[in-house]
């Protein structure tokens, strides 16, 4: 039978190796002769700041004994949820995954201790580290699936926030698997995850779906903020503190999100209608800082909506006051003017107009927008690099139909790269298709770039799916 080593024996075998008494060993790890003893005899289990002091003065790398402290302390003992909370956290400190699935495998028989992961969850969540969190996450979850709770639904909100990423095919997963439990989340708290489902699906560029979510938001806003202002209870007052922004704004960005749909299917009419409501916050009670701020941020984004609208339209007219608008100074985010140039370019493909002199003016903004920001806010990591890669691709064709053909390709390859990234399969094609059409203008350095880059496109997707069969 193969015994389990013990960290007391690895202990005592360094003590004698080194010819250390436990005063000196105690001195060097800054622990008392007396714990350093009751740690060597047995008597005395330890706690994990302990055994990282006397993992450092062995000269050790952190974390080196967490298997064994699991095998010793945790595994086959009953959970001690103060030995085993902070030898979490240290796991999540030093990254060590592996370490808090052997834990959490060892004690989720039992739904007691699932609360108290829960909020483990909650505080590295928090503190930013996910791959952690999501582990604890997965497996409260896991044990708590036949169990109709609001934990059970916090943890798949969680999940998705988390999973949520680059790869929009693994996005549309996620989305569909939390939006089943949207419902059991608090009242409140359902509009932070309207919000971002919407998001997420308007990335997608799945409309009906960003439109059934709008409206849902938009409903759910509407009672909690007439409950707020007739009852103004203190717990509904509480709850709307843990949203993200105030409660008037769910209702106006449900509109928001409504004309984004109507101009995606070239209603520009209605979604003219829907800007109009958000134009018109005369209705909203807030009147402090935070509230004037997002008033003033709907009064610009319908302002320049109204005239994007016409544009998108066909009122070519609105041209030139649209970029007269969008040049001005402005308090409003830098990550707007991806949307606004990219309105404009949209329109300068669709109705064939020569913007050379406002790409010409837009210069640094056209090549800083290059480097999208990074955030944890969905719309940013979900709906900017979508418009950033078409931006990308109506630059392209643009340019392309125009005879520049450097600025073109260059445009071409990066939108390329980002819809990859994004795996749209749609548009990766439609930028193959595009760059196809005028392979015979590329000087030979792209030429060897793309085709560099589609073989590691071919090859990797080979590993994914495995070798391909050339029997048929």
């Amino acid at each position: 039978m193969k015994h389990t080593p013990t960290i007391r024996a690895e202990l005592d075998r360094y003590l004698k190796q080194e010819g250390l008494s436990l005063i000196q060993f105690g001195h060097i790890a800054g622990m008392n002769r007396g714990i350093v003893s009751s740690i060597v005899s047995g008597n005395k289990s330890m706690s994990v700041n302990q055994l990282d002091l006397i993992t450092e003065a062995m000269g050790l790398e952190e974390g080196y004994f967490y298997d064994l402290f699991i095998e010793n302390y945790i595994i086959d003992h009953p959970p001690n949820m103060r030995r085993i909370e902070p030898f979490l956290y240290r796991c999540a400190d030093l990254n060590k995954l592996d370490a808090i699935r052997r834990v959490v495998g060892a004690i989720m028989d039992n739904l007691l201790y699932s609360p108290k992961l829960f909020d483990i969850a909650e505080t590295l969540f928090a503190q930013g580290r996910y791959d952690a969190a999501l582990l604890l996450y997965e497996n409260v979850a896991e044990v708590e699936k036949y169990q109709h709770s609001e934990r059970l639904a916090l943890c798949q909100y969680r999940i998705f926030t988390i999973q949520v990423g680059d790869d929009q095919n693994r996005n549309v997963r996620a989305a569909a698997i939390f939006e089943a439990f949207v419902e059991r989340l608090d009242e409140v708290e359902q509009l932070d995850a309207l919000k971002d489902l919407a998001n997420v699906y308007r990335s997608l560029r799945k409309w009906d779906k960003v439109d059934e979510m709008a409206r849902k938001m938009r409903d759910k806003a509407k009672i909690q903020y007439t409950l707020k202002h007739q009852q103004n209870s203190r717990e509904l007052n509480e709850a709307a503190k843990k949203l993200s922004r105030p409660m008037f704004v769910y209702i106006t960005y449900a509109d928001l999100l409504c004309a984004s749909v109507c101009e995606a299917q070239g209603d520009y009419q209605q979604a003219l209608h829907y800007t109009y409501a958000y134009a018109n916050l005369d209705w909203v009670k807030e009147t402090d800082e935070d509230a004037k701020h997002w008033i003033s941020l709907f009064e610009h984004w319908a302002q320049a909506n109204v005239t994007a609208n016409k544009l998108l339209s066909g009122d070519i007219n609105a041209l030139y006051d649209y970029v007269e608008y969008i040049g001005a100074p402005s308090d409003t985010a830098e990550q707007d003017k991806v949307t606004q140039l990219l309105n404009i370019m949209m329109t300068a493909n669709r109705y064939q107009i020569d913007v050379n002199d406002i790409l010409q003016r837009f210069e640094k903004d056209v090549n800083s927008l290059l480097q999208f920001p990074q955030s944890n806010d969905i719309y940013t990591k979900q709906v900017l690099p979508e418009q950033f890669a078409r931006f990308g691709y109506e630059l392209a064709y643009y340019y392309l139909h125009q005879g520049s053909y450097i600025n073109g390709f260059k445009h071409l390859m990066y939108s390329m790269v980002s819809y990859h990234t994004l795996n749209n399969e749609t548009y990766f094609i439609k930028c193959m298709v595009l760059f196809e059409r005028y392979r015979a203008y590329v000087v030979s350095e792209t030429k060897a770039a793309y085709l560099e880059f589609i073989e590691r496109v071919w090859i990797a997707d080979v590993k994914k799916n495995g070798a391909i069969d050339h029997s048929n």
